[in-house]
C-alpha cells in the first residue's frame, strides 16, 4: 500500500454548455483520476456529468456516484456527508486522485465544500485543488445580454431562501441582485417587485447553457409556475444607479482640471 496520498480535485464543469468547461478541467477529466458525482437519489441522474458526457468525455469504467439528498435535516446530512468521505478517501489512501464532478463552480454554494471538510476532517492532510469554472450567473448575464455590474456599481448574490424581507433591503444598498435557488419563493418575489415596480428589470434564467435553458423576461407570466430547481432571477435597479452616476457626475465636476 503506498503511502502517499492522492489528491481531491473539484472539478468545475460550468453550468450546462460543454463549451464553457476549461482547458484544466479537460485535462483532468481526460487522466487518469476516479470520477465521483453528486445525485440526489439512488440510481438517480447527475446534472455535473451530464454536462461532461455531452461534451464528449467518456464515462470510466470505474466511476462512482456520491449520494446527497435533498433535504434540510441536518442530521440526515451528517450521515451522508460522512459515507461519501469515506469512500472517497479510501481511495484517496490507496493513492488515487479523485475527481469530484460540479456543475458550475466548485467554489461557489457547491456541494465540494461540504465533501472537501468532511474528507479533511478524516484525514486533514489530505490535497486539494480546486478547479474554477464559470458560475451559473455570469453565464446566465452574458445569455442574457445584461452586464452584472458597471464601473462602480454594486451586485450582491444570494439565495432566495434569504428571504423576502432582506431581498428587499438588499434592492435598495445594491444595484444589482442576483437570486440563486429561486423556486420556493418565486412568487413572492415576483409580487415584491411588482410592489416596487421592477418586473421589467429582471430577467429569470432555468439551467443556463444547457440544452433545456429558458429565459424569460416577462417575469409576471412565472406567477404561479413551479420551476426547476436550477434558476435563478437576475434584477437591476434602475433608480439607484441613476443615483450613483449622478453623485460620480458630481464628484467630476467637483474635481480640479489637471
Amino acid at each position: 500500500m503506498t503511502n502517499k496520498l492522492g489528491t481531491l480535485y473539484g472539478v468545475s464543469l460550468g453550468p450546462g454548455d460543454p463549451g464553457l468547461i476549461t482547458r484544466r478541467a479537460w485535462q483532468l477529466l481526460s487522466g487518469s483520476g476516479h470520477w465521483t458525482y453528486p445525485v440526489r437519489k439512488k440510481n438517480g441522474d447527475s446534472y455535473a456529468l451530464d454536462i461532461a458526457l455531452r461534451a464528449g468525455l467518456a464515462l470510466p469504467a470505474a466511476h462512482t456516484p456520491l449520494l446527497f439528498p435533498m433535504t434540510h435535516d441536518s442530521g440526515i446530512l451528517a450521515r451522508y456527508w460522512l459515507e461519501a468521505a469515506q469512500t472517497v478517501l479510501a481511495r484517496l489512501q490507496r493513492g488515487e486522485d479523485v475527481l469530484f464532478l460540479v456543475e458550475g463552480d466548485a467554489s461557489t454554494y457547491s456541494t465540494f465544500g461540504h465533501l472537501q471538510r468532511s474528507v479533511r476532517a478524516l484525514q486533514p492532510d489530505v490535497p486539494v485543488e480546486i478547479v474554477p469554472g464559470v458560475s451559473s450567473f455570469h453565464a446566465a448575464a452574458a445569455r442574457c445580454g445584461e452586464p452584472l455590474a458597471d464601473v462602480d456599481d454594486t451586485i450582491a448574490i444570494v439565495p432566495a431562501g434569504y428571504g423576502i424581507a432582506q431581498i428587499e433591503r438588499m434592492l435598495a444598498d445594491f444595484d444589482t441582485l442576483v437570486l440563486l435557488k429561486v423556486k420556493p419563493l418565486l412568487d413572492d418575489i415576483i409580487e415584491l417587485l411588482r410592489r416596487r415596480d421592477l418586473l421589467a428589470q429582471g430577467w429569470f434564467v432555468e439551467k443556463a447553457g444547457a440544452p433545456e435553458e429558458r429565459m424569460v423576461h416577462d417575469l409576471a407570466s412565472l406567477q404561479g409556475e413551479t420551476v426547476n430547481y436550477l434558476s435563478l432571477l437576475i434584477i437591476k435597479n434602475p433608480g439607484r444607479q441613476r443615483g450613483e452616476m449622478q453623485r460620480g457626475c458630481r464628484k467630476k465636476k467637483e474635481t480640479p482640471d489637471d
